[in-house]
């Protein structure tokens, strides 16, 4: 065959391109497990960072989620994961929205089923700014400061969100400084709290209520822990 004919190259281009892409198929097949593993142990280590449990290596990581949480949920789209610590029922919801320059996530913890209060909170992003946007996963000292605020409006039986990020705070049981320099990716993150957690409020109480009698509704099992309640 005329190696500097037209029909040579194109055969020649078609087989590499043929064996490059079966090897690159291979190669992602091969990874995928291990891809899909640590994409897995990243959701747990952020679900125990809004916990308020960190610096812990991969192995330790799911030992420790193992035993903290207790059960995962879906309700109404909303993902839920029922945890327990030191005695205490605490459920982290998953929360998901836009910044500025993508999308965000995060997960907050909520504990105390008459008057719900942050636990944790833990917050991520795709591709906010370095040093201003995102502060909301590097700082760890902004994300402490949702712990202890208030989550829902004082006796509103439609869970109205009482939780917000602002930039000037005039309720400090309820409202959280938000990050110098990055107002939008601020808003952002006080968006996907405001809609997350309208989302969960009717369904925490519910939620609450199946983690701490887990037994089904018309067993005995569930009255006496009804009364000590």
């Amino acid at each position: 065959m005329n190696t500097n004919s037209n029909s040579y190259i194109i055969i020649y281009s078609a087989i590499l391109v043929v064996i490059v892409a079966f090897l690159l198929a291979f190669v992602y097949q091969a990874l995928k497990p291990m891809q899909d593993a640590n994409v897995a142990l990243d959701v747990k280590k952020q679900i125990l960072y809004s916990l308020n449990i960190r610096d812990l290596d991969g192995a330790e990581a799911e030992a420790k989620y193992a035993e903290v949480v207790k059960e995962e949920a879906e309700k109404d789209g909303q993902k839920y994961y029922m945890c327990e610590i030191d005695g205490e029922d605490i459920i982290v919801v998953a929360l998901k929205g836009m910044g500025l320059w993508g999308g965000i996530s995060g997960y907050i913890s909520i504990h105390g089923d008459e008057t719900p209060t942050v636990y944790g909170a833990y917050f991520n992003h795709e591709s906010e700014t370095a040093g201003l946007g995102a502060e909301i996963k590097d700082s760890q000292a902004w994300q402490e400061k949702f712990i202890g605020k208030k989550v829902f409006v004082d006796g509103s039986d439609t869970h109205d969100v009482a939780l917000s990020v602002v930039k000037k705070v005039e309720d400090p049981t309820t409202q959280v400084d938000c990050v110098t320099g990055a107002t939008l990716t601020s808003n952002g993150v006080n968006d996907m709290i405001k809609a997350g957690l309208k989302d969960a409020g009717k369904n925490a109480v519910e939620l609450f209520f199946k983690m701490m009698c887990t037994a089904p509704a018309d067993s005995t099992a569930v009255e006496p822990k009804a009364e000590e309640e």
